[in-house]
């Protein structure tokens, strides 16, 4: 079995960041399950499956991520679709089908199948609890609401889009809610997951800390 790392967490509280981060420093897989359940939206395109068909279709479909020079590569029953997974459609496919109890549950077990074969960082909202519950590392990284507002108005400032922070924050707050009390797999801290409050903690001492629970061996 691999070494797994899970993370948990609320948006816009820095889990993909810290999660590539130590990844590249550990030297272990981002999955990055947002790109997998795109791929799935995109095989579901391809298939033309009606919302019925969702259930059946989705069970025939392989994903998997691996790194080819140092490039996340998503594969779709063989194919390299990196190209495909970033379009609109795509996203909007990816909106319908994720919520799917038998997407979720197809989704759950590739990516129980990657950790199982390799050293793996995964982040979501319930890898911990219910996708790497036997993880050897789980942490619950969260920062309070108007740091992550903040951090995300500044994110889209840089790209030249013109936000308010208060809209950006009552946004955030809402998402929480529907993530804590969606019916399946609801965003919770794991039992035996150590809390981190990255609020006034930069990515590096984010990540370092992380690290430092791994390199500690211990048990969590």
């Amino acid at each position: 079995m691999g070494f797994n790392i899970a993370i948990d967490g609320p948006a816009g509280a820095g889990k993909s960041t810290i999660a590539k981060m130590i990844a590249a420093k550990m030297g272990y897989i981002y999955v990055d399950t947002g790109a997998m359940y795109r791929a799935m939206a995109l095989y579901l395109l391809r298939e033309k499956a009606a919302t019925e068909q969702i259930d059946g279709k989705c069970q025939e479909a392989d994903i998997t991520i691996a790194y080819e020079n140092g490039e996340q590569v998503v594969y779709l029953n063989g194919e390299n679709v990196n190209a495909y997974i970033r379009t609109e459609e795509v996203g909007r496919m990816a909106s319908v089908s994720s919520p799917n109890p038998q997407v979720r549950k197809k989704l759950t077990q590739l990516q129980q199948k990657l950790a199982a074969d390799t050293d793996v960082v995964m982040d979501g909202r319930d890898i911990g609890t219910c996708v790497l519950p036997d993880a050897q590392v789980k942490v619950y990284l969260t920062a309070d609401s108007h740091e992550r507002a903040l951090r995300r108005y500044k994110e889209l400032v840089e790209k030249g889009e013109s936000c308010d922070l208060e809209t950006i924050e009552k946004d955030i707050i809402e998402r929480d809610r529907q993530d804590m009390t969606r019916e399946i797999s609801p965003l919770k801290q794991a039992e035996d997951a150590v809390l981190i409050d990255s609020s006034h903690m930069t990515v590096e001492e984010v990540a370092n800390a992380v690290i430092a629970l791994c390199q500690s061996g211990k048990q969590l």
